[in-house]
């Protein structure tokens, strides 16, 4: 690796490490930059999934004011993020891309969509806070361990994802949804790192360059999004989304 590559690695990891803080979508920064150093498609996004999981594991302790009265919700929403994530791993290193990559774009614009008209979607399903307990849990289980499995897939707008579902089913402002997308996010990002590492073609010196910067970009971005209004803060995810689906579509076809 030149000095170029280099630097496009740390200027994308900063980015996409804010970018996944606030809304998600920072893989499609970072993917692309590890392409444009040489890596085949399938090592780039191997290597990815190990490099931003710093950022994701940053991003929960910048925004840990934000998770006060959410840790026993947190925690019983882990293990379906690490099965799901497991299962999104395996289907990544044991079935040809194509066709989930056709499908990707579909998901991450369907998923902006729900969040940009959370509001009308709640007066027909029902508000949070009339959903009961139960039904709540079981949605809320149901919902992590997809979002995980396309996370351990690919990961792109997997923030974007998961926040558009949480908002839907939690009776919480949106910074708080959001705090609670970055703990889901860094277990299914540990998750995919144990695999890969373990079964994976990574490119190590890769992961050592890009890495450190989307910790310090995870960091920064979590602290930003706390102080935008919930307004910002939903058509920023929203804007991110459909930038994300919009490039990915044109990738597929």
């Amino acid at each position: 690796m030149d000095i170029a590559d280099a630097a496009l690695l740390v200027g994308a990891g900063l980015v996409a490490g804010a970018v996944n803080a606030v809304a998600g979508g920072g893989s499609l920064i970072t993917f692309p930059s590890l392409v444009a150093t040489g890596l085949s498609p399938v090592v780039a996004n191997v290597t990815n999934a190990l490099a931003v999981c710093p950022g994701y594991v940053a991003s929960v302790a910048g925004s840990r004011a934000d998770l006060t009265g959410l840790g026993h919700r947190a925690i019983t929403l882990v293990p379906a993020a690490i099965v799901g994530a497991l299962v999104g791993a395996a289907l990544l290193l044991l079935t040809p891309a194509r066709a989930f990559e056709m499908i990707v774009p579909f998901l991450v614009l369907s998923a902006t969509a729900l969040l940009a008209f959370q509001p009308r979607l709640q007066r027909i399903v029902g508000h949070p806070a009339h959903i009961s307990s139960r039904r709540q849990t079981t949605v809320l289980q149901l919902l992590t361990v997809l979002g995980a499995v396309y996370g351990g897939y690919f990961g792109g707008a997997l923030g974007v994802i998961l926040v558009a579902v949480l908002a839907l089913v939690l009776d919480e402002p949106l910074r708080r949804v959001s705090a609670l997308k970055n703990v889901l996010s860094a277990v299914v990002g540990i998750t995919g790192v144990i695999a890969f590492a373990l079964f994976g073609p990574v490119d190590w010196v890769s992961v050592a360059v890009l890495a450190p910067a989307t910790l310090t970009g995870g960091y920064v971005g979590a602290r930003v999004a706390r102080r935008l209004p919930q307004a910002v803060l939903r058509w920023s995810i929203v804007t991110f989304g459909v930038g994300v689906g919009v490039v990915l579509l044109l990738r597929a076809f």
